[in-house]
């Protein structure tokens, strides 16, 4: 699986802001609320993005459990977004935006390990 610089990390830059404006000067909640949607459309695109390289050998398992956690995410995230805009408690949706911020940046790491182990398989390792 592939992630490119301006994707995934973009996206997670731009939700991260917009979740760190809640309860800002000037920021009504309904304006945070519907740019916080906003940026989880852009999180949900970019790992809807992600593509396998069909690499062989023993990363394949790896890239098919990257797979299940990038359609796991997915799922979240259409499910937090009609949360986002409709949920009474607007404290609570914070904090599941805030955990979902966290579970793609985890994910985003595995992809980068990933592709750094693959790179290393492809070049002989250090051995």
């Amino acid at each position: 699986m592939t992630v490119t610089d301006t994707g995934l990390p973009a996206a997670m830059q731009s939700l991260s802001l917009a979740v760190d404006a809640y309860g800002a000067p000037g920021v009504s909640v309904g304006q945070w609320r519907w740019r916080v949607r906003q940026q989880m459309a852009t999180v949900r695109d970019a790992l809807v993005a992600e593509a396998g390289n069909g690499a062989d050998g023993w990363t394949v398992a790896r890239q098919g459990g990257m797979l299940r956690e990038r359609n796991a995410l997915l799922a979240r995230v259409g499910s937090l977004g009609s949360r986002v805009l409709e949920h009474p408690d607007p404290d609570a949706v914070h904090l599941d935006v805030q955990r979902l911020l966290v579970d793609v940046g985890h994910h985003a790491q595995r992809l980068h390990d990933l592709a750094y182990d693959e790179v290393e398989l492809e070049l002989g390792g250090s051995e």
